[in-house]
């Protein structure tokens, strides 16, 4: 299989994972003004489970290292490949509860209570488990890059849109969020080998794991979904047979967004090779910042802002710099 063999690949890696999950929620976006994000979901986790399968079967099967997909299926222990599934089931939860909370009380309070949860508790996490790395120096960066994304939510807040008071509901399901997101991690970490080359028996290979986290995902879509579809937090229910409405437009717009969600959470494990879990992971979760940039500079989110935002967006950005440049020192301290 593909492996990396520096740690600057592996960097590398982390900022394409940083890219695609700050960058795929720009698909819902474009399909939200005629698709409820239920029925986008479906096509998401479609899109997760193909790439995945693309990838175990292409990079994962090529190349001396380690071992080929069906070989690695082959030698698994049961219990590693239910911890990748878990942890497929956890993200789908989390990231609903995400999106539902940012509905209800809006950027400002979703993506810094869920997303600085994650972060913190995700990296702390994973790091107990595979300790590497200068821990003064990772979470000083993890510590900056929460500072950035609590500047951004101060800079949201000065938004026209953004005045209402905070929502009780919202900022529940915004903690629930953080905590199940920042566990999701682990699970497909622990089922996986550390070593990609000399690799464990019974553990499982970065393509396999991330396989089996995505048809954990698409098999508890048909429970969280459908459960949220008939109950949704905010509007009407929604019936499955307006999936089947939607044009292939629609569609392929959401098994788009899963695809590049993919690419960000395959090249995520596949660096933690070379950068360990918890940088690997708390990189990735960076991807606030490049949802803001989009914001910003593409969907003019703060064309209206009054005067003094544009000085928190530079701090943020300033802040969110300086945590990225520790956490990636922090492998070499």
């Amino acid at each position: 299989m593909f492996v990396l063999d520096s740690y600057l690949l592996a960097v590398i890696f982390c900022f394409i994972t940083m890219l695609c999950w700050g960058s795929w929620a720009n698909t819902q976006k474009l399909a939200s003004k005629e698709w409820r994000f239920e029925l986008f979901y479906w096509d998401y986790v479609i899109g997760v489970l193909l790439l995945s399968a693309i990838f175990a079967f292409t990079l994962g099967s090529s190349g001396s290292a380690g071992r080929s997909f069906i070989a690695d299926i082959g030698q698994a222990e049961f219990s590693n490949i239910l911890s990748a599934m878990i942890g497929g089931a956890v993200f789908n939860a989390a990231n609903i509860l995400l999106v539902a909370a940012i509905a209800i009380a809006g950027m400002a309070v979703a993506f810094p209570v869920g997303i600085g949860i994650a972060l913190v508790w995700g990296v702390i996490i994973n790091y107990i488990a595979t300790p590497l790395g200068n821990p003064t120096i990772l979470f000083l960066g993890v510590a900056l890059v929460v500072a950035a994304i609590i500047i951004d939510a101060a800079a949201y807040k000065k938004l026209p849109s953004q005045t209402k008071g905070v929502s009780t509901k919202g900022l529940v399901l915004s903690v629930v969020c953080g905590i199940l997101m920042g566990f999701f991690y682990r699970f497909v970490a622990s089922s996986m080998s550390t070593d990609f080359v000399n690799m464990e028996a019974g553990k499982l290979s970065p393509y396999t794991a991330v396989f089996f986290f995505s048809v954990g995902l698409f098999l508890s879509n048909f429970v969280i979904n459908t459960i949220v579809m008939k109950k949704p937090f905010e509007g009407e229910s929604v019936s499955i047979s307006a999936y089947f409405k939607g044009g292939l437009r629609l569609h392929s717009i959401g098994v788009l967004g899963g695809i590049i969600w993919c690419i960000g959470m395959s090249f995520s494990i596949i660096a933690s090779g070379q950068a360990g879990f918890a940088i690997s992971y708390g990189l990735g979760q960076g991807a606030t910042m490049v949802a803001a940039l989009w914001g910003v500079f593409i969907w003019k989110e703060f064309k209206e802002a009054p005067a003094g935002t544009n000085k928190l967006i530079t701090l943020m950005f300033i802040c969110f710099a300086l945590g990225l440049g520790l956490i990636i020192t922090a492998r070499l301290g």
